[in-house]
């Protein structure tokens, strides 16, 4: 059963974010030149979903593909300590316990090992935002329905002003049923800071088990894992440079010994992370390369990348509500995403939202990323240091007129 305290939004005049966009966008990160192998025939500016492996990680990964295929056997032997070591550098660049720190494919995984884990029961309430990500929501949906859990939604507006009004919204959904909050860390469509320290600590406070989406937080937020959050989980693909097919779940010790993991293997009876990670006869290499993609950041510096990133997107955002004359969200600050908020009888649903992606990637040869909303949809784009302020400029003139049917 859902209830769901959403309600359908008009578009509306929004507050601009403080400070204002830069009148100029920022300069390329010369450090950066030659990382990335997108191809220069289209705009990509959709990072945010899948990412860009850079060019030394690919080769990192290569070398391991090559040194699993000359010695299997030898390579299946040592690869959990190998996977061990890994994850120890991961959880300093994550700055968690490498303890209670396990590799997983993705955010996808790693919810259902986490709700697999929760002793839900009938009549208890599942909090999530109308914010969260489709694929979570889902299995939070399918777990109420097995358990006999509700699943209750709460509206977070579009035009939140900053976090303290978001965590108001969420608190506001609160009551003495509410036995687990599954929150987005950054939302994906909106890329709003929503389980923010002060969020999270209210909630345990009350009781709340949280599951934490930090899906966008790896490589964006310096330490990212909240000490306060039960379960967390990111993807390394999107902003830390790794390859696909690697995530990371963190647990706090008090859930690590109830742990249910997918699928039961040779490592079971070691106990967590170990009997998470190891699923038999699978491409371990992403995660064995991983940690080039943190090594890659230090070296380029993450402060220069987060200032290049976060003016970028909001030069971006600027560039589409003033050719484009859409209505600009306000998101966190530091974030390298932005999104805006389209017209009313445009990305209302699911198709039409699909159908402006596939439009938009026809004429323009732009990635982008849509989500229904209910009066006007939200368009999002990202950046990242192969992008360039002409593609952001490009997509807002072109978007004009895709706009106009």
């Amino acid at each position: 059963m859902i209830e769901d305290l959403s309600a359908a939004e008009p578009p509306a005049p929004l507050p601009a974010e403080p400070p204002a966009a830069p009148a100029e966008p920022p300069a390329p990160l010369l450090a950066a030149e030659g990382l990335f192998s997108v191809s220069a025939d289209a705009a990509h500016l959709n990072h945010g979903s899948f990412g860009a492996v850079p060019v030394p990680v690919q080769r990192a990964q290569e070398r391991l593909r090559t040194e699993h295929e000359l010695d299997p056997d030898g390579f299946f032997a040592d690869l959990p300590a190998r996977i061990a070591a890994a994850r120890t550098l991961l959880a300093a660049d994550l700055g968690t316990d490498p303890d209670r720190l396990a590799l997983v494919a993705n955010v996808t995984e790693a919810v259902a090992i986490a709700l697999d884990s929760l002793p839900l029961a009938p009549g208890d309430r599942i909090l999530v935002t109308d914010h969260g990500y489709g694929a979570v929501t889902q299995a939070v949906a399918r777990k109420a329905a097995e358990t006999g859990a509700e699943v209750v939604v709460a509206r977070v507006p579009l035009d939140a002003p900053d976090e303290e009004a978001v965590r108001e919204a969420v608190l506001a959904a609160v009551d003495a049923r509410t036995t687990v909050a599954v929150l987005d860390q950054l939302t994906s469509p909106t890329a709003r800071l929503v389980a923010g320290p002060a969020l999270l600590a209210e909630l345990r406070g009350r009781g709340v088990t949280t599951v934490v989406d930090g899906a966008h937080a790896p490589g964006m937020l310096p330490a990212p894992v909240d000490p306060n959050a039960d379960f967390w989980f990111g993807n390394l693909h999107k902003w830390a440079f790794a390859p696909r097919a690697t995530g990371v779940l963190s647990v706090r010790p008090e859930w690590t010994g109830r742990v249910r993991p997918l699928a039961l293997s040779w490592e079971h009876d070691k106990g967590f992370p170990g009997n998470v990670e190891w699923r038999g006869t699978c491409d371990y290499t992403p995660w064995l390369a991983a940690p080039a993609g943190f090594e890659l950041l230090r070296a380029l510096g993450p402060a220069a990348v987060a200032a290049h990133n976060t003016a970028l997107a909001a030069y971006g955002r600027r560039a589409l509500a003033e050719r484009a004359g859409l209505a600009p969200l306000p998101s966190t600050p530091g974030v390298w995403m932005r999104s805006v908020r389209l017209p009313a009888g445009h990305g209302e649903t699911e198709a039409q939202a699909r159908a402006l992606v596939a439009e938009v990637w026809r004429r323009l040869r732009t990635r982008i990323a849509a989500r229904p909303w209910a009066g006007g949809g939200v368009l999002r784009i990202s950046a990242q240091l192969y992008n360039r302020p002409a593609e952001y400029e490009r997509l807002a003139d072109g978007l004009a007129e895709v706009l106009k049917g």
